[in-house]
């Protein structure tokens, strides 16, 4: 192997897939970056066993293409270190790679490229999807949050894609909270689904450009690929049944609030200073016109309360949250107003964008209720 590249280039490329190299691993090889140049462009490939990252890079020239695999922490170190400037990478007889520049060189190991396990990718007849590359970062963004850490249910620990002939929804849920994302964008000729795991869903948000399109989405039971631009990302899905979401969003809240957003969020961010550290449990207080929100830790003779006038109707109410799932759902949407539809003091309560904003913001979430005294 031998050729030329910009050390900026190499850099960001390897950036990009290094999200996938474990920082420890029961096979050392995972702890390198596999390199195959051929045809003019260098493929890199990272992987953990659970997640492999991919992408292209095109090289200024080559002499002699070749594979092989190289120090992942050696190699960004020392490109970190450099300006921006063409390299050269070449191997020698012994084993050893090494990278010249205008006014020295490095030399570290490398191993075959042999000893680089497989990549086990999705099988010939797996479904196919574009998923337009915006629509899925906001849709990840927007749900990743409210997935689960439950051991004892790791199909909560995800995000479940539910697709349909006419629409998409993501959904996560610790079953504190639910969150649902739904675009018409992306349909299929029939219906199906699978579970992202949630670092790959988080390292695929990271790495999707805003100057991306369309992602192209490949899945059977146990694999999902992403394809964009000159980048693949390989993972093996969570196995298991995500619970029937639809049956758990509330239908028939009879009460319902109007307010603006950020001055909700920015409300309950200045009770909840005051609230029990533990519990972080606030308050609502409803009747006509009005919102009062309150919270108060007697251990430290703490307490406080703010009053909002807003467009609310149904019958007076008092309700509990822990103010910390609260203001998780109300700052990972982006409408101007929602509308927060109750029930009872012990039932789910539905939050929406406001009927003037649903088709800009297609996000919708579902808060437990907590007790009060």
């Amino acid at each position: 192997m031998n050729f030329n590249i910009s050390s900026t280039s190499l850099l960001k490329g390897l950036m990009d897939v290094s999200k996938a190299i474990p920082s420890k691993s029961a096979l050392p090889i995972l702890e390198n970056f596999l390199f195959v140049l051929k045809g003019g462009k260098l493929t890199v490939t990272a992987s953990d066993g659970d997640l492999t990252l991919r992408t292209g890079i095109e090289v200024e020239s080559s002499d002699e293409e070749g594979s092989i695999a190289v120090p992942a922490r050696h190699i960004m170190d020392l490109l970190k270190e450099l300006p921006d400037q063409p390299i050269r990478i070449r191997t020698t007889g012994d084993s050893s790679c090494e990278l010249s520049w205008t006014s020295g060189n490095s030399a570290l190991p490398y191993f075959p490229a042999e000893d680089y396990p497989e990549i086990k990718t999705a099988s010939d007849d797996a479904q196919k999807i574009v998923f337009p590359a915006q629509s899925l970062a906001a849709g990840i963004s927007g749900t990743v949050y409210a997935t689960a850490d439950d051991e004892i249910r790791p199909a909560m620990n995800g995000i479940f894609f539910d697709i349909d002939t006419d629409s998409t929804t993501l959904v996560a849920s610790d079953s504190h909270k639910l969150i649902c994302y739904t675009t018409g964008d992306v349909t299929a000729s029939e219906k199906a689904s699978f579970i992202l795991p949630k670092k790959p869903a988080a390292v695929l948000r990271s790495i999707i450009g805003k100057d991306e399109e369309n992602v192209n989405v490949t899945f059977d039971t146990n694999t999902v690929v992403f394809d964009f631009s000159d980048t693949t990302m390989v993972c093996r899905l969570t196995v298991g049944k995500y619970p029937k979401y639809r049956d758990v969003i509330p239908q028939n809240n009879a009460n319902i609030l109007k307010i603006d957003r950020t001055l909700l969020l920015n409300t309950v961010r200045r009770v909840a200073v005051s609230a029990n550290k533990a519990s972080n449990h606030i308050k609502f207080d409803l009747k006509e016109g009005q919102l009062e929100v309150s919270a108060q830790d007697l251990s430290f003779a703490l307490a406080a309360y703010e009053k909002i006038n807003c467009d609310y109707s149904g019958d007076e109410l008092t309700i509990g949250f822990k103010s910390t799932f609260l203001s998780e759902i109300l700052s990972n949407m982006s409408c101007q107003s929602l509308v927060m539809r109750f029930g009872d003091s012990r039932r789910a309560v539905l939050i929406l964008p406001s009927e003037e904003e649903m088709e800009s913001e297609k996000i919708c979430g579902i808060i437990m209720p907590i007790m009060i005294s």
